[in-house]
């Protein structure tokens, strides 16, 4: 199927190439929203086992209320950044902000699991915008070179956000109550709106939106059906059983029948194109596991330490306080070198062997483990998480068609968050079987006098570990702790496939071009050609300095005007 050039489809406004002091007040407003993005997600994570022992939850409803979030931030990704390609960036990015804190307000009036798990959903919609859009302006912003240090940093404000977010909530929590988790961040938001507002001036491109419906449905419903089975099989039903086989074949079909509309439609919410370049793919794979990682950790870790270790919401926040400074260390440290030196592949595949490392110990907890043991193993994956995350978005932006960033950008943010959705939802309904078998051995094991109180475990609801007797309270700390242990374990060959993903990527050196300059270098060499074709007509000569011209770039990929967007035509040098 042929496309049609740039030029044909958009007219765009000469592209503002901010510097300066205007491009330092941008970012300032675009770390903002970033942060209260993440400060509003991480604020309700070590409180939430209260919270959901409070609105009467089990442990499903406990997976289900961070799986919601993920879910539906996986399905708006690849939606908000190809809106991105398509509209104003600037106002896309202030529209996610404001859904994200209106759903978190309204989340923070549940009365029981359904209302919250509902807003939640409007929650990661919010989510699923703000961080795949943070990145495609960043693009817009600054070169691929320079790019490294911001991309630490916003590693850093991720890391940042994660720490004080839980001890934030948990201050809260133990004082003034949950709900607060969920208030909290809406005087930042506003300060970030106004910010964005006021400082944020990119050139917006005035192209028909022709929004891929069938696309969306069906990705969409293929990937929802699949994480939902993973979340309810066990559980609800059997692994082996006919609704398994309905969930799985149906998500399959979904996904196989959406590969075919990618193909055919105008403007496909994940150009299937993207594919080809090797780059994409291998960084799209790569972000699932980490995404697994980073996500999974944060969520199971909040219960380690408060359902098998016994702490308090704030103390289960400063013991995770080794996995965060891993994150924010080695992202900083690591953007600062990529920025200086240009090499990046030798940090990521470091990173990468973190990531095993990390898993691979984190393997090992039980109740009684030393804290010092936990500590080191949390740095050591948090230092995996740092040296990788941002740094796929980076390598896969720097390959690809500046008109096609957004929707590449959050195309790998999106595979991201499916691997992490699908790993926690993977591990809780695990989590939640292993806890019942160890928690009715280790009841078995009790003396009849020592059962009172055992009730509370009816139902597989979250325990209150204070109220519980001290021989109870013991076994459900065992439980916990083993269960937690064995999911980290099962789950670290993924750490294996991030490695050798990360290895395969190609080692193409940084671009010293922002995607604002590329575009605007791409529109130059769409008129010399429009003017080549004027010449030809009367016998001018002009096209073969203009081709070049466009075919002679030194900095980075080689950008053809009539190229076809989505592949990767450095190798072709």
């Amino acid at each position: 199927m042929s496309r049609t050039t740039p030029a044909a489809t958009a007219q765009e406004e000469q592209p503002e190439i901010l510097t300066g002091r205007a491009k330092n007040l941008a970012l300032a407003g675009l770390f903002l929203a970033n942060f209260v993005s993440m400060l509003a997600m991480n604020v309700v994570g070590t409180s939430m086992p209260i919270i959901i022992a409070d609105i009467g939850g089990t442990q499903a409803a406990f997976t289900w209320v961070v799986t919601a979030t993920m879910l539906a931030s996986a399905i708006a990704t690849p939606i908000w950044g190809k809106l991105a390609d398509l509209t104003s960036k600037k106002m896309l990015l202030q529209v996610a902000l404001i859904i994200f804190i209106l759903a978190s307000a309204l989340a923070g009036f549940a009365q029981d699991p359904t209302w919250l798990i509902t807003f939640r959903v409007f929650q990661g919609i919010g989510v699923g915008g703000l961080g795949a859009l943070a990145q495609i302006v960043l693009a817009e912003i600054v070169s691929p070179r320079e790019r490294g240090k911001y991309m630490g940093i916003l590693g850093a404000i991720m890391a940042v956000a994660t720490v004080g977010g839980p001890l934030l909530g948990g201050l809260l929590t133990d004082t003034i109550g949950w709900r607060w988790n969920f208030y909290v961040a809406a005087p930042i938001a506003i300060v970030a709106i106004i910010m964005l507002q006021r400082t944020l001036h990119l050139p917006t491109a005035k192209r028909k939106i022709k929004i891929d419906y069938w696309g969306a449905a069906l990705i969409s419903l293929g990937f929802s059906s699949l994480l939902i089975w993973v979340t309810l099989a066990g559980s609800n039903f059997e692994w082996l059983s006919w609704q398994s086989a309905l969930m799985v074949g149906g998500g399959i079909a979904a996904l196989v029948i959406a590969v075919f509309v990618e193909l055919k439609v105008d403007e496909p919410l994940i150009p299937m194109t993207l594919f080809k370049n090797r780059t994409f793919t291998m960084a799209s794979i790569a972000s699932i596991a980490v995404g697994l990682a980073m996500m999974g950790t944060a969520v199971f870790l909040g219960q380690y330490m408060q359902l098998a270790r016994g702490r308090s919401v704030i103390e289960s926040s400063l013991l995770t306080l080794p996995m965060m400074a891993g994150v924010l260390i080695s992202s900083t440290i690591v953007g600062q070198i990529i920025t200086r030196t240009g090499k990046w592949k030798r940090y990521m595949v470091a990173g990468a062997i973190a990531l095993l490392a990390g898993m691979l110990l984190m393997g090992q907890l039980r109740y009684d483990t030393n804290y010092w043991y936990v500590g080191i193993s949390m740095a050591i994956m948090g230092a995996g998480v740092g040296m990788t995350m941002q740094n796929l978005v980076l390598v896969t932006q720097n390959t690809v068609s500046p008109l096609e960033m957004g929707v590449a950008s959050s195309s790998v943010t999106f595979f991201r968050t499916v691997g992490g959705t699908a790993g926690i939802s993977v591990m809780g309904a695990v989590l939640a079987h292993q806890v019942t078998d160890y928690v009715t051995e280790g009841l078995a094991k009790l003396a009849p006098k020592d059962l009172a109180g055992a009730e509370a475990l009816a139902g597989g609801k979250l325990p209150k570990i204070a109220e519980l007797t001290a021989p109870i309270r013991e076994v459900v700390e065992s439980a916990y702790g083993h269960a937690i242990g064995n999911i980290f374990l099962a789950a670290s060959p993924v750490a294996i496939v991030a490695l050798i993903a990360i290895i395969m990527l190609p080692n193409i050196p940084l671009n010293n071009k922002s995607n604002a300059e590329r575009i605007a270098e791409l529109q130059e060499a769409e008129a010399a050609l429009e003017a080549e074709g004027s010449s030809d007509a009367t016998g001018g000569s002009a096209g073969a300095r203009t081709v070049d011209r466009v075919l002679i770039d030194t900095t980075g990929p080689i950008m053809v005007p009539h190229h076809r967007p989505g592949t990767d035509r450095t190798a072709e040098r």
